[in-house]
């Protein structure tokens, strides 16, 4: 059946039926392309007279005789028929709304009332996170029109899954964008990179002015602020949706960060928010407008670098609980979910509870010792430590957790004669008792401290890539999107949202409750990073988000020696604490120091 007309199949009937059918309810164009299918009836109601003894309404279109209505879905087997000699399954095409038989409740003989429905946004894309959308936004009520390279994956998503809600089959890319409604919102779920800019190319000449194209995945913010520049220009709206929560997420509401223009917010901001999580602590949505192009992506970004940080600091204080306290993976998975119900809860301490009291069924030890200790990354963490290089903001808590995946992830030959052959070096330090729980608080401690400082790292880069790309990000809205459906989600975002809700700090460590809480913690952090050290067990993060604590406090930093050495070789030129201006000093000559401004040096 052809899209875009309103057609009904009936059934085949006398000739005097049909003219009368067609003198009083309208041309016979509307009844064309029959579709008349054989199925067993497997129950039905008599329905009572409506206009005249016999007769039953559907829609304004009145059929004679004794009818019955009958529930059927589609893709019900069908048996083979002059019309359908394959019995093959009932196409999607063809919207069954009601089922009608002629008759007697024996009949075999069905009518399907068909409409041409249009659907409020398409997917392209149905792997597991397009599907899962799709899923979740048909369960919300929407009409969804489906669409996938292969055919196959679309009908098996049906297959599985058409009962949860209004979908529309389509084949090809011109069907799914005809079956749209204006304007158009059709969302990419493809992988990131050439592919978005191949099924944007397809699209964009079947197009009209103002419609949507919707990128869900985890695309890079410069190729969306390109394509966003791109696609304006020929009057088409490009928004790039970060969305975090994985699978799950996905399917029963992710946070979400949508950028693109504020008009483009206004076709797709209530139906992203309704499909989004909501904020147990006040039930709003976890979805708003972030800004302008790239800024949704940028905000995922961001979200991702916290989430590298975190898991990585999670894995440092597991690492000398059992180095150092000698506890074991299920004893730790009790001490987690203690954690986990104090202010560290957060869905990473939850699910690390779980995964360490995993026991492999194979060999009878725990999962994590069973597990390769080489981790995998997708690039969005490597992303963000680049934007911090870049924007001369200092991540380097997350940058090292980037680092820290890598080296895990070096090669095998390489770690292991480092093993056999490099010194250890181990200076003598007190002991710690087995399970020592002062030592266990001192590492929760530690633990807490370096996931403020990966957070206040992300929310420093979120401020100078506001100032940077033009960007009107209110970073008390993005936290109050973080704290259900993604990652990271954790009860520290309200205390995020209250710091940045007025004035914003100069750094969120610097907003009063975190300058508390600091105060309590850094103690226990100095004790864990020094014990560590001293043991030689690797703590990247705990390590460098402290020293980056103290950097910030620290009166004088050693760059007055790197900028003496620039000014030497490369006449660089300095600033005095003393004076206003830019100087330099004549290293090659007399050593005088000059005003830089006088002898054109810069």
């Amino acid at each position: 059946m052809r899209s875009g007309r309103s057609l009904y199949s009936f059934l085949l009937c006398s000739p005097l039926e049909r003219k009368r059918n067609s003198e009083n309810y309208g041309s016979l164009a509307q009844l064309v392309e029959r579709h008349v299918y054989t199925v067993d009836v497997i129950g039905s109601i008599p329905v009572g007279p409506t206009d005249y003894p016999g007769t039953a309404r559907y829609r304004g279109f009145c059929l004679p005789g004794c009818i019955y209505p009958l529930t059927c879905r589609e893709g019900t087997r069908r048996e083979a028929h002059e019309d359908n000699p394959a019995g093959t399954a009932i196409p999607s095409s063809i919207k069954v709304h009601s089922t009608y038989i002629y008759s007697p409740p024996s009949a075999r003989i069905l009518i399907y009332m068909t409409e041409n429905k249009k659907a409020q946004i398409g997917v392209t894309g149905l792997a597991v996170m397009g599907a899962n959308l799709a899923r979740n936004l048909a369960r919300n009520g929407y009409t969804v029109a489906l669409h996938n390279r292969s055919v196959e994956k679309t009908d098996a998503l049906l297959a599985e899954h058409g009962a949860d809600g209004d979908f529309i089959r389509t084949e090809s890319l011109q069907e799914l964008v005809d079956s749209l409604e204006s304007p158009r919102r059709i969302l990419i779920m493809v992988k990131a990179g050439a592919p978005v800019d191949a099924v944007i190319e397809q699209l964009t000449p079947m197009l009209d002015e103002g419609d949507i194209i919707i990128d869900g995945g985890n695309s890079h913010f410069p190729d969306t602020i390109r394509r966003e520049r791109a696609l304006a220009e020929k009057g088409l709206h490009f928004v790039g949706v970060g969305v975090s929560g994985g699978e799950e997420g996905a399917l029963w509401g992710p946070s979400m960060m949508p950028g693109g223009s504020a008009e483009s917010y206004k076709h797709i901001g209530p139906m992203l928010e309704k499909i989004a999580a909501k904020a147990p602590q006040d039930g709003a949505p976890c979805c708003a407008w972030i800004s302008t192009d790239g800024a949704g992506h940028f905000v995922k970004m961001v979200h991702n670098g916290i989430e590298y940080a975190d898991m990585q600091v999670i894995g440092e204080a597991y690492d000398i609980l059992r180095s150092v306290a000698g506890i074991e993976p299920a004893q730790q998975a009790e001490i987690f979910k203690t954690w986990n119900e104090g202010d560290l809860s957060s869905y990473l301490i939850e699910i690390t509870a779980e995964v360490l009291a995993q026991v492999d069924a194979k060999t009878g030890k725990p999962l994590v010792d069973v597990i390769v200790d080489a981790a995998g990354q997708k690039g969005t963490g490597l992303w963000t430590a680049k934007a911090g290089l870049d924007l001369g903001s200092p991540v380097s808590a997350i940058a090292e957790s980037v680092f820290a995946r890598a080296l895990s992830s070096s090669e095998r030959e390489q770690r292991e004669q480092a093993q056999r052959e490099l010194p250890a070096g181990l200076i003598a330090t007190t002991g710690i008792g087995a399970g020592d729980p002062e030592f266990v608080e001192d590492v929760r401690r530690a633990l807490f401290a370096s996931k403020l400082v990966a957070y206040a790292q992300g929310m420093d880069l979120l401020t100078r890539a506001g100032k940077e790309y033009g960007w009107d990000l209110k970073l008390d809205t993005i936290a109050s999107l973080w704290r259900a459906g993604c990652i990271i989600r954790a009860e520290l975002l309200g205390d995020i949202m209250a710091a940045y809700a007025g004035e914003a700090p100069a750094n969120m460590l610097l907003a009063p409750a975190f300058k508390n809480l600091m105060e309590e913690l850094v103690p226990s952090w100095r004790r864990v990073v020094a014990k560590a050290t001293a043991l030689g067990i690797p703590v990247p993060v705990f390590a460098s988000a402290l020293s980056y604590y103290d950097g910030l406090r620290r009166d004088r930093l050693p760059a007055s020696l790197i900028q003496g050495q620039r000014d030497f070789f490369g006449a660089h030129t300095y600033g005095r604490i003393d004076e206003e201006g830019a100087f330099h000093t004549m290293w090659s000559g007399d050593r005088s120091e000059v005003n830089a401004a006088d002898i054109h040096v810069h």
